[in-house]
């Protein structure tokens, strides 16, 4: 079988894709990672060969653009305030409270801010290359909607990837059930590839096939009426070597501190104050291993004598050592803490992060407070708590034994094949 992989070029999304790929490689199938031509390097230093496709422009550059535009000039590209723009904050709301004009803005809005944006320069070079290599099966990021009509184009079958909470299916199942036939801008936009390409535009256009989903079952975030294929997450965060210190016990708890690689790579800065946590923790019994880019580094007036700070290590090998964990709420950490039976602390700000953390704590794992309400003191608190009450390690053992219960990529495989015969070839 070939596979066609492909994403918008946003590199956290494209680690959590990079297992599975592998894991279909090591079953015997082709497989080709199709990106904008300034992101092949980073598919290729994960070992995968890459299909350089399209121009180079850039959701995060157009961010830079319209980052002082009035919000409802900014649609999704440059709103940097928290949670997601509607229609995708349906998922949140009381579904009483929506209306077919709300979600019908919402979907104008983030087509012309944010999809077309990520996924015109990609779409006419991904459906040559499809046509071309034809492949059996292609996986797609949820918001790449190039790969769904790359895949239909050429007659394979296709599938999301998510990347965390469903809000995008869970969007359209509001929006289609509002409709009553009115107008639909994403099926019109979406459409009109159907017309110049040859193909019969469908539903699966805006949701797939069907669904890859690698949140563990209590936090998981789905629509009602799509097929999700659950698949194991598992954790590859690019090219990372273990530091000889980690294999050196600690003699004390050890704490870790993470907020996640997207907000710095992406200048968008941390939405805690670092130095503030870092003062507040100093006097707990505590080792505290906080992951810090250099640059944000030197903006620190002290570093506590309890605390080290590196610019990253594999949490992996991290997580594992520590007593409990302090993170953004991101699905890779929240995700590989929860397979570890470690505790989190998660002070989430932004997209489905709230909604996850909260999940979390209602699956006794840990506790969560929003970032905006996380004050030196509330932090110090929480780890106490996670520390010292037994209830939160036996909530992450649970945790862990639902995570761990979910197929692993290699063991998806079979499953995979089938649907893509099932699907495929229309």
């Amino acid at each position: 079988m070939r596979v066609l992989i492909t994403t918008y070029p946003e590199r956290t999304h494209f680690l959590l894709m990079v297992p599975l790929a592998w894991a279909l490689r090591t079953a015997g199938h082709e497989v080709r990672v199709a990106v904008q031509p300034k992101f092949a390097d980073v598919v290729t230093q994960a070992g995968l060969t890459a299909v350089p496709v399209g121009g180079d422009r850039d959701l995060w550059q157009v961010i830079g653009r319209v980052r002082n535009l009035p919000r409802q000039d900014r649609a999704f590209a440059g709103n940097r305030e928290p949670g997601y723009p509607s229609p995708y904050d349906a998922f949140e709301r009381d579904p009483a409270d929506l209306t077919w004009e709300d979600l019908r803005d919402g979907y104008e809005r983030q087509i012309s801010g944010w999809h077309k944006v990520s996924n015109v320069p990609m779409v006419a070079g991904l459906v040559d290359f499809a046509r071309h290599w034809r492949p059996d099966l292609v996986i797609w990021e949820p918001t790449t909607f190039a790969g769904a009509v790359a895949a239909r184009a050429c007659g394979a079958a296709h599938a999301r990837l998510l990347i965390g909470a469903d809000v995008y299916g869970i969007a359209r199942e509001h929006f289609l059930r509002l409709k009553d036939g009115r107008a639909d801008p994403l099926a019109d936009w979406l459409g009109s590839y159907a017309r110049k390409y040859g193909f019969t535009p469908g539903e699966d256009l805006a949701t797939g096939d069907f669904t890859l989903d690698v949140l563990p079952p209590p936090l998981r975030v789905q629509a009602r009426d799509l097929t999700y294929v659950p698949v194991r997450y598992t954790q590859y965060g690019g090219p990372a070597s273990v530091p000889a210190w980690l294999r050196t016990p600690p003699e004390r708890p050890r704490v870790a501190l993470t907020m996640g690689l997207t907000i710095t790579e992406h200048d968008v800065g941390y939405p805690v104050d670092m130095q503030g946590l870092l003062d507040e923790l100093a006097d707990l019994d505590i080792e505290l291993v906080a992951t810090v880019p250099d640059a944000e580094k030197e903006k620190l007036e002290r570093i506590p004598a309890n605390a080290r700070l590196v610019p990253y290590v594999p949490l992996p090998d991290l997580v594992p050592t520590c007593s409990a964990v302090i993170h953004h709420g991101g699905v890779g950490t929240m995700v590989t803490t929860a397979q570890f039976g470690v505790p989190q602390l998660s002070l989430p700000w932004d997209v489905d992060q709230p909604a996850l953390s909260t999940l979390l704590a209602a699956a006794g794992a840990g506790l969560t407070m929003h970032s905006t309400t996380a004050t030196g003191p509330a932090v110090r608190d929480a780890v106490r708590r996670l520390l010292t009450e037994p209830s939160f390690a036996e909530g992450a053992a649970r945790l862990r034994a639902e995570a761990l219960s979910v197929p692993a990529p290699n063991q998806v495989v079979p499953r995979l094949e089938e649907l893509a015969a099932r699907h495929g070839r229309r």
